[in-house]
This record gives C-alpha cells, sequence and structure tokens, in this order.
C-alpha cells in the first residue's frame, strides 16, 4: 500500500480492551444510581472521547454526575488489575513492517493522554509510535482534529496516511478530511457497520490487515 504514515486507533484495534471498558462504563454508571444498560450500548460508544460517550449513553446526565461518573470510571479503570492492554497477536509484526519501510506509525485515540500514556507503557508499544493524539487534547472523533495535528507533525496530505481503526467514529474521521481508512471489524463495531463508512478496506485479520500495509 502505498502511504507515508499509518494511523492507528487503539483500543479494539491494537489492543483488545473492548470487554473492559465496558465493564468499566457500567460500574461507573451503576456506582452512582445510573441504570445498567446493555453492553452492546457501552460497546457501541468506544471510540468517542469519554465525555461524548457519557452523553450519548445518558443523554440527561447533569454536570455533576459527569464528574462523578468520569472520576469512577478513571478510578475503576485504574485500579484494576488486568488494565486489558492485551495487544493483538500480529499488531506488533504490523508495526514492524512499517518501521523497516520507513513509514511513520502514529495513534489517534478517544482515550485521555493519562490513559493513553499509561497503556503505551504496559502495552510496551509506545516506542513504535512517532506521535499520539487523544480526544481531551483536540476534539473527540470524528472530528478530525487529531488527524489533522498529526498530520501537520508529519508534514503529509491526507491522501498520504490511512486511518485503521475498529469503530464508524474512526472512518468517519478520516473521511471528513478525505483520508483513506480501513477497518477492522475485531473490535467495537461489526463488519456491516463499517461498510457503510465506505472504507477502501476492511480487514478480516490482523493477518490480513498486514497484508494490505505491505
Amino acid at each position: 500500500m502505498s502511504i507515508k504514515a499509518a494511523i492507528f486507533d487503539w483500543d479494539g484495534t491494537v489492543v483488545d480492551s473492548i470487554e473492559h471498558i465496558s465493564d468499566c462504563l457500567h460500574h461507573a454508571a451503576t456506582s452512582i444510581g445510573y441504570p445498567a444498560l446493555e453492553r452492546s450500548a457501552y460497546s457501541n460508544i468506544i471510540g468517542l472521547g469519554l465525555v461524548e460517550a457519557l452523553r450519548t449513553l445518558y443523554p440527561a446526565i447533569t454536570t455533576d454526575d459527569m464528574v462523578a461518573m468520569r472520576d469512577a470510571y478513571s478510578s475503576h479503570f485504574m485500579a484494576t488489575a488486568a488494565t486489558a492492554q492485551k495487544v493483538f497477536p500480529g499488531i506488533t509484526d504490523i508495526l514492524q513492517d512499517l518501521h523497516n519501510s520507513n513509514r511513520y506509525c502514529a495513534v489517534a485515540t478517544g482515550k485521555s493522554r493519562r490513559g493513553l500514556d499509561r497503556a503505551l507503557e504496559h502495552s510496551q508499544l509506545g516506542s513504535w509510535f512517532h506521535i499520539t493524539r487523544c480526544a481531551d487534547e483536540t476534539r473527540s472523533k470524528p472530528d478530525p482534529s487529531m488527524l489533522v495535528e498529526i498530520l501537520a507533525h508529519l508534514k503529509l496530505e491526507p491522501s498520504e496516511a490511512v486511518m485503521i481503526g475498529d469503530t464508524s467514529y474512526d472512518l468517519d474521521m478520516a473521511a471528513n478530511i478525505g483520508m483513506p481508512s480501513i477497518g477492522v471489524p475485531w473490535g467495537a463495531h461489526q463488519h456491516h457497520v463499517l461498510a457503510r463508512c465506505r472504507p477502501i478496506a476492511i480487514a478480516s485479520s490482523v493477518a490480513e490487515l498486514r497484508d494490505l500495509l505491505r
């Protein structure tokens, strides 16, 4: 694939963390008296910034409850021993391929900076990425601000990079600046949801993604 940079979403794309995040959202909501939702509701909003995610899940949430729920989510996530930084098998091989071919690697994620820094450390993947951007530093997906900043740093045009993600938020973010994208259905959103965003490809496995990026 003739691109100069691959930009990865994190949760559900690089690491197998969807169930863990859903559990943390469930805990955060119920701990302050909000009703439990179906697990599919929690997983569906993964990829958004936390504020946008909570407002989507609970549209009537008050400002005070938003703060309390965010604190509960963060505390539960950080305190949980199994932080779900389980890198999908084969992802490191892709990062190695990109490095060997002198192409850039980046991350654009709905995680907070604190959360991503911790994840990069625990996964031991931090050294692979030339630049990372988080929702709390710019704007939540599908706003393309994260991608705009990454491209500016790398001095690239949208057509010279590809966004790789497991949600429609990732693919729509790329489409909003004319960047090609690749969907991966092993995370939060299924194949038919990703297909509606018209990515250039949907990789059914990490091995297929590796082939696409070669």
